[in-house]
């Protein structure tokens, strides 16, 4: 069973990887899918706000699909679709094709980013401790190869399909292969979950979803500020700070690689100090790292900003997920844990909706700097709700050593 689950670890840690580097090809060649469809500025923001409200259908969708299938064949098959959508929007000739590639991609990004949230959240139970947040970081990392590939595409003035083509012939037959090891966590797959036991406060699990509410506000507080720096980091630095073109460009760069090491490291983090005390530490930093750049004088304490915000940021996603299924199977078991974050993971995309926009209506109307400021605040309400990360109802992750040893001596851990 150990070999098992490391093997589906692995797996899962590839995919994604894969759907970072899908996801950072399509965003950060935005301006070049731009110009070989002709797409008006007027008409890009509604392509560009289309993707994430159909994802957020595909997000629902695998909530209801995944009580009739476990959610590796969700995972299994969303993948190639993803990568072949994205083939779609660089080879597409026309604008009706434009749409439908992006439609495709947008319903099959929901039905990816539930399911491999789901798989990650089972197998983190299945560990009996916190490995949520290096999925989280292989994803960073594939971000910022994906990131890479585009620079190259775009340095190299390469067609968009001959920058995509190469990256889909090696990763679809690789992740198809590696999809033979995922390892599901006993929900959905025969669509027969049993009754929800009753929880502690009375009820049962598949009454509501109430107590959700919290983590669902703190994912999109994450999500507005990561689409705050994904979006506005380069405009700011150079509009404001009064950086080079070749500098504001760093910023970013800087945000994807300490996000990538904060998620690298922040599973020690949980195990030894708890969830709640890295999602607050996590909130304070982020907090402090956009008030630094509200306030910075110049460029380089700008990018100082900048960093304290990936290492602030990188931890309240993945915790988020991992205390909602925590949460959620201590209620209603796997299929409720399922439920849980395919709902939680809509919250994902209205963040992202909501964060540049907001970011930008705020500059044109106020200033950018006092703009950063709300982000600012927005992220220090999660302190407000860092106790819906505590471990209850069950264990791991959360540095509770009397209910760990508890749990380990009634061989709750399986391993």
């Amino acid at each position: 069973m150990t070999d098992v689950l490391r093997r589906g670890r692995v797996s899962l840690a590839f995919s994604f990887l894969v759907q970072g580097v899908a996801f950072a090809l399509l965003v950060t060649r935005i301006p070049a899918v731009q110009d070989r469809y002709g797409v008006s500025d007027a008409l890009l923001p509604v392509f560009l706000a289309a993707v994430p409200i159909l994802a957020g259908i595909g997000s629902v969708t695998t909530e209801r699909l995944v009580k009739r299938v476990p959610p590796s064949r969700v995972l299994r098959w969303s993948q190639p679709v993803v990568l072949l959508a994205l083939l779609g929007v660089g080879a597409g000739e026309h604008m009706a094709g434009l749409g439908v590639a992006l439609a495709a991609f947008g319903l099959a990004v929901g039905a990816l980013d539930a399911s491999m949230n789901m798989l990650g959240v089972s197998l983190q139970r299945a560990y009996g401790r916190s490995i949520m947040l290096s999925f989280h970081a292989a994803y960073s990392l594939g971000g910022i190869v994906g990131a890479s590939l585009a620079w190259v595409g775009a340095h190299g003035d390469l067609a968009l399909w001959v920058s995509y083509l190469p990256v889909v012939l090696v990763l679809l037959p690789a992740a198809l292969i590696g999809s033979r090891w995922y390892v599901d966590g006993g929900g959905g797959g025969d669509g027969e979950e049993g009754p929800a036991p009753e929880n502690a406060e009375g009820g049962h699990a598949a009454d509501g979803l109430a107590w959700l509410l919290p983590l669902c506000l703190v994912m999109t507080v994450a999500y507005i500020g990561d689409s705050t720096v994904s979006n506005w980091s380069a405009k700011y630095l150079q509009d404001v700070l009064g950086s080079s073109e070749q500098l504001a460009t760093v910023p970013y760069n800087v945000y994807m690689v300490t996000t990538l090491l904060g998620r690298a490291l922040g599973d020690v983090g949980v195990r030894r100090f708890g969830a709640v005390a890295v999602v607050r530490a996590g909130a304070l930093v982020a907090a402090v790292g956009f008030a630094v750049v509200a306030g910075a004088p110049g460029a380089w304490v700008g990018m100082l900003g900048f960093t304290l915000l990936g290492l602030g940021l990188c931890v309240l996603v993945p915790q988020t997920f991992a205390a909602a299924g925590r949460r959620a199977a201590g209620r209603g078991g796997p299929g409720a844990s399922d439920k849980a974050v395919a709902r939680l993971n809509v919250f994902n995309y209205v963040g992202f909706l909501i964060g540049s926009p907001l970011v930008g209506a705020l500059g044109d109307a106020w200033s950018y700097r006092g703009a950063m400021l709300v982000p600012m605040v927005l992220v220090l309400v999660t302190l407000v709700y860092a106790r819906s990360f505590a471990d209850r109802p069950d264990r791991y992750g959360g540095g509770h050593e009397r209910a760990r040893t508890a749990d380990v001596g009634r061989g709750s851990d399986g391993l």
